[in-house]
């Protein structure tokens, strides 16, 4: 929901403590190059957009230069598009300087982040430069020195729920409480994928509940996972199997069955110490689907093991009682 994308620094959600240093630089008025690091969907790009507009004012138009993961990134965009814009003459308010937004700026070649430093001294008296990135560690060093590097953090469940209630009211969109709940389950705290959920669902199905929800992120259901990690934690793997042909008979690919038991036991109220060994046998298991063995059989193999690791851990338990 591009709407409802925020255009000032009060309205960006989340981040409080990173969003106030930008406010900061907004009142001040001399910006630093600046890289912004975080998951997606944390409002990166946005933050950046929000402090030219209020920097800049009706100069954001002819000010701001956007390229994003989609534009080619080699050395001749930056020889070339970069160069001549930080070079171009604009009428900006005393103290002001252009902007040139680089997103999913880790994604540039070396070779572009090399000329790009070189650019960002030559030019530092008139442009200034923000770049978005998941992993700053993918910014060459020349170039992180030269920035003020802020960091993102993904949103919380509150956050996330409080958005999606307000984008919902101004649009008019019926949304249980189990809708909400799915679409906090499905978003882990991103919030683009939140309002596209929410918007994708109301398309869709009109009425966005938990049902609906699951369908439209093909995602299977919490509580059919819940079913199969509780049989784990019996030590029931006939039932745990049972369930699991279900899940797998609608069709849900490896990859997202392994994603959606690995939320639902990060929130079950079993031993930590249970909880670590279940995390790392569908850590390995999940190294094996993305090397391409997708096969049902990954999956009854995992559920094999997590019930034995109960009567292990049950086993271990009785032994210390004892004695």
């Amino acid at each position: 929901m591009e709407k409802h994308r925020p255009t000032q620094l009060d309205q960006i959600v989340g981040n409080e403590a990173t969003a106030s240093r930008l406010k900061t630089i907004s009142k001040e008025g001399n910006m630093p190059n600046i890289i912004i690091a975080g998951p997606p969907g944390t409002g990166k790009t946005t933050s950046i957009h929000c402090l030219a507009h209020e920097l800049l004012g009706p100069a954001y138009e002819k000010a701001v230069l956007e390229l994003n993961a989609s534009d080619e990134r080699g050395i001749d965009v930056v020889r070339n598009r970069i160069k001549h814009f930080a070079q171009k003459k604009v009428s900006l308010p005393k103290g002001r300087h252009k902007i040139i937004i680089l997103d999913e700026a880790d994604s540039m070649t070396k070779a572009a982040q090399q000329g790009l430093r070189r650019t960002m001294e030559l030019f530092s008296n008139t442009t200034r430069f923000a770049l978005a990135c998941n992993l700053s560690n993918k910014i060459i060093e020349a170039i992180q020195s030269r920035c003020a590097i802020l960091r993102y953090s993904r949103l919380d469940d509150v956050q996330v729920a409080k958005r999606v209630q307000e984008v919902a009211a101004l649009e008019n969109i019926t949304v249980t409480d189990k809708g909400l709940e799915a679409i906090i389950f499905t978003a882990e705290g991103d919030m683009r994928n939140a309002l596209n959920a929410l918007q994708a669902t109301h398309a869709g199905f009109g009425l966005v509940n938990d049902i609906n929800v699951f369908r439209v992120c093909d995602q299977p259901h919490p509580v059919a996972a819940q079913k199969i990690v509780e049989a784990c934690v019996e030590g029931d793997i006939v039932t745990a199997c049972s369930h699991m042909d279900q899940v797998y008979a609608d069709g849900f690919a490896v990859s997202d069955v392994i994603g959606t038991l690995f939320k639902v036991i990060k929130g079950h109220p079993m031993s930590e110490n249970l909880k670590l060994a279940y995390m790392k046998e569908l850590g390995i298991v999940h190294m094996r689907v993305a090397s391409g063995l997708t096969s049902k059989l990954q999956l009854d193999g995992l559920l094999a093991k997590l019930a034995d690791l109960h009567r292990t851990f049950h086993a271990e338990t009785t032994s210390r009682a004892t004695s």
